[in-house]
Parts: C-alpha cells; structure tokens; sequence
C-alpha cells in the first residue's frame, strides 16, 4: 500500500508538472509573439518613414527655414537648433536639480522625518503622471501665473525639464543605491568627512549609472511634443532663437505642424524631420552605452 502511495504522488506530481510546463510554453509563445509583432510594427514604420522622408534628406534641410510659399525649399533649421537649445536647458536644470536630490535621499535624509518620506512617495508618483500634465503645469506656473516668462525658450527648458526630473532622480537614487556599503565604511574608517565619502567615492562609483539614465531621460524629451503645444511654443517660424526670452520651435511641433498640412510635400517633410528626430535619439542612446561602459566600475 505504501508503494502505491508513492507510484501515485509521482505520478500526480509528473502530471502537474506536464501541465506547469504546457502553460509556461503557451505563455512564452504569447510573450515571444507580442514581442515579434511589435517589433514588425515598428520596422514597418519605420521603413516607411524613411522611403517617403530619405529623398529629402539633404543639407538643403537642415540649412533652410520652413516656408509654405516655396514648399521644395522648406527646411527645419529653427526646429533643429531649438531643439539642441531645449535639450542644453533641461540638461543644466535636470543634473545638479536631481542628482543634489538623490544624494540628499540616499545620504542624508533621516528616513524617520514625515517630509522625507512624502518627497519620496511625490518622486515615484510624479515618474508616471502623463506629460500632458506636465505642459498644464508649465503653462499654469511658467509661461502664465508666478513666473509669468510667456512661451518662451527658457519656459519649454524648464517644462522639459520637470518632465524628467523624477525619472532622473529616481536612475540616479539606485546609482548610489549599488554602490557597496563597504565603500562608504572604508572610506568613513579611514577619516574622510562625509562630503569626501560622497564626492571622491559614492559619486565616483555611481556615475555611470547616473550619466546613463539622464541621457535617457533627455532622449524622452526630445520626443515630447504635448507639454510644448501646451505652453505655446511656436509653429513653423522663420528665426532661430538669439536669447532665453525668445520663441521657439522644436522637431516633434514642426513633425506635429506639417503632419496637418494637405500639401503632401509637407508630408513627406515631416517623415525627413523625423528621420532627423530619430537619429539624434540613436546617437544620444549611443553616447549613453559608450558613456556607461567606460565608466562602469566592477565591484
């Protein structure tokens, strides 16, 4: 009787196994395939954007203003140059804004005190609120109300980079996060302060993790073209910015502005400008992979 008891556990247990790994091979099938069509969806766009967009692809381009009395002339250099300027703002808004943050979190903040626990709580819900929000903000608080700037240059840096700024705080709270323990206590052993810990050794050692997730973050918002619509930023204008208090443009507005126009010449200008869009976001990615592994330090 005892053998029987045993032969049939086995056998109940070789049976659930069989139906553990059924399911586990059907849902591998289902996440194998979603993936495959995603990624068909996306080449095929793609392919797409770059048969109707390469033929225009010339320095004519990038050297023209955007011009709807002469549409074989038109160009993007006032998106283009407003949206490096766009991007150098946020930079120099999100880096010491944010990696100052993560460094107050994760070395100094008494995790007992109410405040430092409902910054935290804000961080990680302001990381997922929609960037629609972000321009009602921006409009609300920047371009209008306290600040009152109106929509210009500096108005749409600071927008951006609000955007991003909990996405940055929270890559780089992990950064520090990884570096070992063992790093600050030696570091502390042998009589550092504990600015020297942070700055000649937790810094050090988190910086490519940090350098990473920021080039990331800027390469979300390079993208993002509702909180600029929202704040007003202008539609095909004929100048490059000079000064913080001008208007401005960016690639994904003018995408967004010939993407409205009947002329299909525009059309087929707005799939150039995001070739363009697309390959600045390829060589801020690369930077980003070339940055992180040769800072990347192995414990």
């Amino acid at each position: 009787m005892t053998g029987q008891r045993i032969a049939d556990s086995a056998l109940r247990g070789m049976r659930r196994g069989e139906r553990t790994n059924r399911r586990a091979l059907i849902f591998d099938i289902l996440m194998y395939g979603a993936i495959a069509l995603a990624l068909v969806s996306l080449l095929a766009l793609i392919i797409q954007t770059v048969v109707k967009g390469a033929p225009d692809l010339s320095l004519q381009f990038f050297l023209n203003f955007p011009s709807r009395i002469n549409p074989a002339n038109s160009g993007a250099q006032s998106a283009i140059v407003g949206t490096l300027y766009l991007m150098l703002l946020t930079a120099v808004f999100v880096i010491p804004v944010g990696i100052a943050t993560a460094l107050y979190l994760e070395e100094y903040a008494d995790k007992t005190r109410w405040w430092n626990r409902m910054i935290e709580v804000n961080i990680q819900n302001l990381a997922a609120v929609p960037s629609v929000v972000y321009g009602i903000l921006g409009l609300a608080f920047i371009v209008r109300g306290p600040l009152g700037l109106g929509p210009v240059l500096l108005a749409g840096g600071l927008t951006l980079g609000l955007l991003v700024l909990p996405v940055v705080i929270i890559v780089a709270r992990e950064s520090i996060r990884a570096v070992p323990p063992s790093i600050r206590e030696g570091a502390l052993a042998l009589g550092a302060t504990k600015w020297q810990m942070v700055s000649r050794q937790v810094l050090p050692g988190a910086r490519a993790g940090m350098v990473t997730g920021i080039i990331l973050s800027l390469s979300r918002a390079i993208g993002e073209t509702a909180p600029l619509l929202v704040i007003g930023a202008a539609s095909s204008p004929r100048f490059n910015p000079s000064g913080l208090g001008d208007a401005f443009t960016a690639l994904p507005i003018q995408i967004f502005s010939w993407t409205q126009d009947p002329n299909p010449v525009f059309v087929n200008q707005a799939a150039t400008a995001s070739i363009v869009l697309l390959g600045i976001l390829l060589a801020m990615n690369g930077v980003a992979i070339v940055m992180r592994n040769r800072y990347e330090q192995r414990w």
